[in-house]
């Protein structure tokens, strides 16, 4: 951990201005934490890591355009030791395990303590991982059974990117404005949605759609 006479530097990456502002007035009260660049979405986050050589991020998963995991795959491939903490608004049973995959070093709900999320980012900073502790008792399961447990959601067998793709369908987007939001050709959300329709059972896509809206509005996704 660095010493407390020189504060490390955070970048926040979060598509709402007051989730934002409210990270960096609790991180500037911190003796060891100082916010340096803010990011709305994936690729302001690039360049603010280029620009501003941070020693840590704060990453939400929900961004427009590139999600938060693809934005973690992305900034691990081109700075592996940038340690990342998912602080998210997502259900940890559903997104943490993925956002560790990716290459994040840690998983915090945002309806935790504040003081959760500075004892997470002390301890990334630290080399160390910080998941709750359900989650982590979860995990040492898995590795004590030798295979992974049965997931209760429906949605846990989709990709990272149709899971995306699911939550943008749920939100209303049509395959096009999909497309746009995830620079991806239509015919490759196309192939997304009929995996979608095929790993959950789904006979059309009326029936996807209304799965979709469902899954949002019960705020699983």
């Amino acid at each position: 951990m660095k010493p407390l006479e020189t504060k490390a530097k955070v970048l926040i990456v979060d598509d709402h201005p007051i989730v934002r502002q409210g990270l960096v007035q609790l991180l500037n009260c911190e003796p060891d934490f100082m916010v340096c660049a803010e990011a709305a979405n994936a690729r302001k986050a690039m360049a603010a890591i280029a620009e501003t050589k941070p020693d840590l991020g704060i990453v939400d998963i929900t961004l427009q355009g590139t999600n938060g995991i693809e934005l973690i795959k992305n900034i691990v491939a081109q700075w592996p030791d940038f340690p990342v903490l998912v602080l998210s608004m997502h259900d940890e049973s559903l997104y943490a395990e993925r956002a560790l995959r990716a290459g994040a070093k840690g998983y915090v709900m945002k309806q935790e303590a504040p003081e959760k999320l500075t004892n997470a980012l002390r301890r990334i900073l630290n080399g160390q991982i910080y998941v709750s502790e359900k989650l982590q008792d979860k995990m040492m399961r898995k590795a004590i059974d030798g295979k992974a447990l049965q997931d209760t959601s429906p949605v846990a067998i989709l990709s990272d990117r149709e899971l995306e793709v699911l939550q943008l369908i749920g939100q209303g987007h049509g395959t096009r404005q999909i497309a746009e939001d995830l620079n991806l050709s239509v015919k490759t959300i196309e192939s997304h949605r009929a995996h979608i329709k095929e790993k959950l059972n789904l006979k059309t896509a009326p029936e996807m759609v209304r799965f979709a809206v469902q899954w949002v509005n019960q705020g699983v996704l």
